[in-house]
């Protein structure tokens, strides 16, 4: 049987990324983290969007079970990220947060969907890290 877990992210972050390379390659890591693999033509793909009122990072890519999003506001105040995990597989929150860290964030909302046979929240939290030291970021999972 297929699991259907959906992991949506916003986070205020201090140190957003701006490059779309440097997108990809988070990415990358982020899928490997997880142990999901990209399909074959699957990206990841990013796009430095300059609209006015939405400038920031698009990215995503398709996993073999599933896809990856990654959106950044990076000249909001603070900064955005939203990120979007979606598989078929199984995967935990907390192989997630070695990636998220790396953009500093000093305020994390998330859920964790069992979509499988309807829209069950498997887990959902807030954590506002504003004037934690940087040695305290890491332990933003303590809240899981």
């Amino acid at each position: 049987m297929l699991a259907h877990k959906h992991l949506i992210i916003r986070a205020e972050v201090e140190k957003p990324i701006v490059e779309t390379n440097v997108a990809i390659d988070w990415m990358k890591r982020l899928i490997n983290d997880i142990g999901m693999k990209i399909t074959e033509h699957g990206g990841p793909y990013a796009d430095y969007v300059k609209k006015e009122g939405n400038c920031g990072i698009a990215a995503v890519a398709i996993i073999e079970t599933s896809h990856v999003g990654l959106h950044l506001w990076d000249q909001e105040d603070p900064p955005l990220a939203q990120i979007d995990v979606y598989s078929c597989s199984e995967f935990e929150v907390r192989d997630i947060i070695p990636c998220v860290n790396e953009m500093g964030p000093t305020k994390i909302w998330y859920k964790f969907l069992d979509r499988e046979n309807c829209l069950q929240e498997i887990d959902n939290s807030f954590r506002d890290l504003t004037g934690l030291d940087g040695n305290d970021r890491p332990h933003w999972s303590t809240c899981i």
